[in-house]
């Protein structure tokens, strides 16, 4: 008998005619731990959300355990064993930890503090350190993860498909989640996991499949490749002189100084913090998990109010400001690119050219706001060349779009406004080496045009590759400034955590 649980032969997925993926054969083994990965836009959710049966094949078939299926809906999917957790999780916030887990199977006459014992002996047997009685809205990433695995595994799931599970999750609950990994390996079940960090492919894998353009390239041992091997297969070239590899040496000059940032305090958030940022430069703000940047960034764009009292002082080209909400700070030239695209960056059911006409008419330019198909179209051509973007169609909704070329609409509908200051929040985070690349060379032209840019990152050799100034963050507040060109891996963590 086969050994493979999940088949695809032949297999064509199309959206408005545009296919996500093409002519795909692909086989999972009972037991494995699969990795896919690939550029943004190579199919790699659309393939799996095949499998899970979010969506049905256009072409081609679908095999569990050799005989042929056609799923209609992930409970489908889920009835027959095949369960998904995706990137954002499907929780329902309001509720508890033990009414999500059993969401769907309540009975006609249920005693909450039964479903709660009965929801603690089953995480217990899991070993999953988790309060029934606790509000999903109050959990971290990894504990709504954690859920998401217990719900599979109560609907008595023999496949997993995880897709980027690390990209919102601290170091410490990374090494968490692939300590249940391996445990649900021990347990007799599959998984595939989406992921965009090479490392943990190569590191935690047992095959890895490389997708490129809606096709599979290569399918092999994790064992027999390296990193440099499955960038050359994803992008069909050679990104190590041009990813965190071509640190800039030599930073721009200071040019005229933008944003003055003295003693701002936000609640317990930004405690006294002080900096400055020029045009013509990358300032990179580096720290860890609570060191206060995002609040920074967010008070100084109008997202967050800093304390009315003793808040500080913030001066946009000399001008005192006081901004409560992000429009009149938009309007002067300052925006802020939210780290998380999916909840705060875009409108998902508009198409790309929608969402950068909401960003025309935020900086004031339609002062009737009349709302022109043409100019979307327009605008999503435009920035589509200028970006790479890859669409499936000019009705495709942000939605179907993956996550590299949602990031570059955010980014493209922020630079529409036309700002002087722009400040990126992890512009890079979960997005394919291909796409970093890329916002990389963006930000570079932006600074050598003379804007003045913020870069948030938590990943240390992005900030030191380019940045131009770094600003170290820790506790509410910046620490420590050095040049790009004088700092070190080992000056900057050091700053970050003493």
């Amino acid at each position: 008998m086969s050994n493979n649980i999940i088949e695809l032969k032949d297999a064509t997925k199309s959206f408005t005619g545009q296919p996500a993926f093409k002519n795909v054969n692909f086989a999972l083994r009972k037991g494995e731990i699969h990795a896919l990965v690939g550029e943004n836009g190579a199919g790699k959710s659309t393939l799996t959300k095949v499998m899970a049966g979010v969506y049905k094949l256009s072409q081609g078939r679908l095999l569990l355990d050799g005989r042929e299926v056609s799923f209609s809906s992930p409970r489908d999917g889920l009835v027959a064993g095949v369960a998904m957790v995706f990137q954002e999780t499907n929780l329902v916030p309001a509720m508890t930890v033990a009414q999500n887990l059993y969401l769907g199977e309540e009975k006609l006459f249920n005693r909450l503090s039964g479903v709660h014992i009965q929801a603690r002996q089953f995480f217990a047997g899991m070993g999953f350190l988790l309060d029934p009685t606790a509000q999903v809205s109050t959990l971290g990433a990894a504990q709504r993860q954690m859920i998401e695995i217990a719900r599979a595994v109560h609907h008595n799931a023999r496949v997993i498909i995880f897709d980027e599970p690390t990209a919102s999750l601290t170091p410490e609950e990374k090494i968490h989640f692939f300590n249940l990994i391996d445990r649900l390996i021990k347990n007799g079940l599959t998984i595939i996991f989406i992921t965009h960090v090479l490392e943990e492919a190569l590191e935690t894998a047992d095959r890895i499949t490389v997708m490129r353009d809606g096709e599979i390239v290569v399918t092999g041992e994790a064992k027999d490749f390296t990193r440099a091997s499955i960038v050359q297969a994803m992008v069909g070239r050679n990104l190590s002189d041009t990813l965190h590899g071509s640190r800039q040496r030599v930073p721009r000059p200071y040019g005229e100084k933008v944003l003055t940032v003295e003693n701002l305090t936000c609640a317990a958030m930004v405690r006294n913090s002080s900096f400055s940022v020029f045009a013509g430069q990358v300032t990179g703000m580096f720290g860890l998990v609570g060191a206060g940047r995002t609040e920074m960034a967010k008070v100084v764009s109008g997202v967050l109010k800093r304390n009315w009292f003793h808040g500080g002082e913030v001066r946009f080209f000399g001008k005192s400001v006081r901004y409560r909400v992000p429009r009149p700070a938009a309007l002067d030239g300052i925006i802020y690119v939210t780290e998380d695209r999916k909840v705060e960056g875009f409108f998902e059911t508009m198409t790309a050219g929608e969402n950068l006409q909401m960003g025309e008419l935020a900086r004031g330019s339609n002062p009737f706001s009349v709302v022109s198909r043409s100019q979307a179209l327009a605008l999503a051509k435009e920035w589509g060349e200028r970006l790479q973007l890859r669409q499936m169609g000019d009705r495709a909704r942000m939605i179907e779009l993956s996550g590299g070329n949602q990031q570059k609409v955010v980014i493209a509908k922020s630079l529409t406004q036309k700002p002087k200051l722009i400040i990126f929040d992890e512009p890079t985070r979960g997005v394919d080496v291909g796409t970093i690349a890329e916002i990389h060379q963006l930000i570079n032209d932006l600074a050598d045009q003379g804007m003045a840019v913020v870069m948030i990152s938590s990943y240390l050799p992005e900030i030191m590759a380019i940045s131009d100034r770094i600003l170290v963050a820790r506790r509410g507040r910046v620490v420590e400034e050095m040049l790009a060109s004088e700092a070190t891996e080992e000056k900057v963590m050091f700053a970050a955590v003493h």
